[in-house]
C-alpha cells in the first residue's frame, strides 16, 4: 500500500508544484487573484464544461451521477448545519454547513481527474462537477445567505453562472448530434490544460497574507473531519450498496464518484465567509491547510479505497 500511495503521490506532485508557482506569481510579480478568477469563471471554465458535456457519452448512469451527488451534498449540508449549532453560536455554523456539502471539485478535482483517468472518464468527471455547481448555487447558497438575500436574488445569482449555460449548450450539441470540426475540438482541448494550470495556481495565490492568521482549531477540526472522513465514507457506502444490491453504476463511475469525494475544501468557502463577514482569512487558511493535508490524504485514500485502481 505504501508503494502504491507513493507512486500516486508522485503522479499528482505536479499539481502541488503548480500551487507553489501561484504563490510565486502573486508574491513576487504582483499578479491579482481576482483577474485569474474572472478568466477561469467567465472564459476558460465554461469552455471546459461545454467541451466535456459535448463529448461525454450519456447514459442513465452518467446522467444520474450528478443528481445523486447533489442530493448527498445537500443532505450533508443540512445535517451539518444542525450539528454545527452544538459547537457554534454565530454564522460559523453556516460556513461549516456550506463546506460539508462541497469540495474543490473544479480547480483541484478537474486537474486530478485529467491526470488519473482516461479522457472519457475525465469528461464524465467534469460533467459530474455540475453537482457542485448546482449545490453551491442553490442549497449551499441558501444555507449561508439565510437572512441576507431573498429567493429572487438567489435565483438571479444562479442565472448569472456562465458554466450553467455552457453545460446546457454542450448537452444540446451532444443530444442533437451536432458535429464540431476536428480542428475546433482539438483547439478547445487546450483549455483543459489551461484550466488545470491556472486553477491550481489560483489556490497558491491564496497563500499570500495568511502567515499571521489565527487558527480556529474547532472550526477546522470539525470541517476537516466532515471533508476527509464523512464525505468519502458516505460515497463509499453508496458504492457498496449499489455494488451489492442494485448494480446501477459501473466500476468506472465508482471511480469518478470516489475522486469527487476526496478533493480538499472548496475555494468558494472564502467567498462565502467574506459575504457573511465571518473571519474570511480563517476560512482561507482552512482551505489552504486542507489542500496541504490532501498531499498525503489523496494518495492514501486512492491506494486504500479506489475501486480497481
Amino acid at each position: 500500500m505504501v508503494a502504491i500511495a507513493t507512486s500516486l503521490g508522485l503522479k499528482i506532485l505536479p499539481l502541488y508544484i503548480t500551487i507553489v508557482l501561484g504563490y510565486v506569481v502573486v508574491h513576487f510579480f504582483g499578479a491579482r487573484r481576482e483577474n485569474m478568477a474572472s478568466l477561469l469563471i467567465y472564459i476558460i471554465g465554461p469552455v471546459v464544461i461545454f467541451l466535456a458535456s459535448y463529448k461525454v457519452k450519456l447514459n442513465l448512469g452518467v446522467v444520474s451521477l450528478p443528481i445523486l451527488l447533489y442530493l448527498l451534498s445537500s443532505f450533508l449540508a443540512l445535517i451539518s448545519l444542525k450539528f454545527g449549532s452544538l459547537f457554534f453560536r454565530d454564522n460559523t455554523k453556516n460556513i461549516l454547513a456550506f463546506t460539508a456539502g462541497t469540495g474543490n471539485t473544479g480547480y483541484f478535482g478537474i486537474p486530478l481527474a485529467i491526470m488519473l483517468l482516461d479522457e472519457g472518464l475525465a469528461n464524465i468527471y467534469i460533467f459530474t462537477v455540475l453537482a457542485s455547481l448546482l449545490y453551491e448555487s442553490t442549497v449551499g447558497f441558501f444555507v449561508v445567505a439565510k437572512g441576507h438575500y431573498s429567493i429572487k436574488q438567489s435565483l438571479i445569482k444562479v442565472a448569472k453562472l456562465p458554466s450553467i449555460y455552457a453545460l446546457i449548450l454542450g448537452l444540446v450539441f451532444n443530444l442533437a448530434h451536432i458535429e464540431l470540426s476536428h480542428d475546433l475540438v482539438a483547439y478547445l482541448d487546450y483549455f483543459k490544460g489551461a484550466y488545470a494550470i491556472l486553477g491550481m495556481m489560483m489556490i497558491g495565490m491564496g497563500l499570500k497574507g495568511l502567515a499571521h492568521v489565527g487558527i480556529d482549531k474547532l472550526f477546522m477540526g470539525v470541517a476537516f473531519f466532515i471533508k476527509f472522513i464523512i464525505y468519502p465514507a458516505m460515497v463509499l457506502l453508496l458504492i457498496w450498496i449499489d455494488s451489492m444490491f442494485f448494480h446501477f453504476f459501473s466500476m468506472d463511475l465508482y471511480r469518478v464518484m470516489f475522486i469527487f469525494s476526496i478533493v480538499p475544501m472548496a475555494g468558494n468557502t472564502v467567498a462565502v465567509a467574506s459575504l457573511l463577514n465571518v473571519h474570511p482569512e480563517k476560512a482561507s487558511l482552512a482551505v489552504i491547510l486542507s489542500t496541504v493535508i490532501s498531499i498525503v490524504s489523496i494518495p492514501v485514500m486512492l491506494a486504500l479505497f479506489m475501486p480497481q485502481y
